[in-house]
């Protein structure tokens, strides 16, 4: 056991700020586009969409950039190669669209996460392009309330032991607040941290491939980031020198 809690991380997209619904609206216009040449029926083009995202992570990487060029390449199989260049150009337009829309904090979580950083160091560990992750942390007004702010490539238990290792601590001195069980939850647990999940109304499928046991006695969970301050100091309490995670 550790000197109790003495960090709490918070994660980026669809914790602070909206960002899925984004890529769900561009995920239906793409489908529209092909549509227009395959029958969505038959063609399972999300299924086939999200193979080719899954399988250019290690290219690519998370975020626009990576999804759009997936997308071309999906299009063009999907279309036998049919898919015109207007088209083509019409997903390249949905990128950048993607990359300039507004910062939409969720309600209530700058006072949340103010609330905390009163009583506890918070960080925020993002991951997805470097660029866009910048200009969203810069345009959502936050990046005062953070002591450090680190944008990485993945979210795995070997990058939380390499950031726990910088900030000094011990993983279960430390807290992550997210909405991804499988970047923001599993990993921090399984390394003995702690972790708040706050469930977004939509996800990513790749982000939904985890499991986590739901009754694990490290993490707690939230509907809204009002809970997030009492969910914290519930952590704290059982984090304690002598008390009983």
């Amino acid at each position: 056991m550790g000197n109790g809690i003495r960090m709490v991380a918070f994660d980026g997209d669809d914790t602070l700020w909206r960002s899925q619904d984004y890529f769900d609206d561009a995920q239906a216009r793409f489908e529209r586009i092909i549509g227009s040449y395959v029958d969505l029926a038959d063609a399972r083009v999300a299924e086939r969409l999200y193979a080719f995202e899954k399988a250019n992570l290690a290219w690519f990487g998370y975020g626009v950039k990576g999804m759009a060029l997936s997308m071309i390449e999906a299009a063009v199989e999907i279309t036998g190669q049919r898919i015109g260049a207007a088209d083509v150009q019409r997903i390249v337009g949905m990128a950048k669209e993607l990359l300039r829309h507004p910062v939409e904090l969720l309600p209530g979580i700058r006072e949340a996460v103010a609330d905390i950083a009163s009583r506890h160091d918070v960080v925020l560990i993002t991951k997805g392009d470097l660029f866009h992750q910048e200009a969203k942390v810069r345009d959502s007004g936050m990046a005062d309330l953070f002591r450090r702010i680190e944008i990485v490539s993945e979210k795995d238990p070997g990058t939380y032991a390499r950031l726990l290792e910088e900030f000094d601590i011990a993983a279960d001195e430390f807290v992550m607040v997210g909405n991804s069980l499988r970047s923001d939850i599993a990993p921090v647990l399984s390394l003995g941290g702690w972790g708040v999940h706050m469930p977004y109304h939509t996800t990513w499928s790749h982000e939904a491939d985890a499991s986590v046991d739901a009754g694990s006695a490290r993490m707690r969970s939230v509907e809204s980031p009002a809970g997030l301050s009492p969910a914290v100091a519930d952590i704290v309490a059982a984090a304690a020198p002598g008390a009983s995670p």
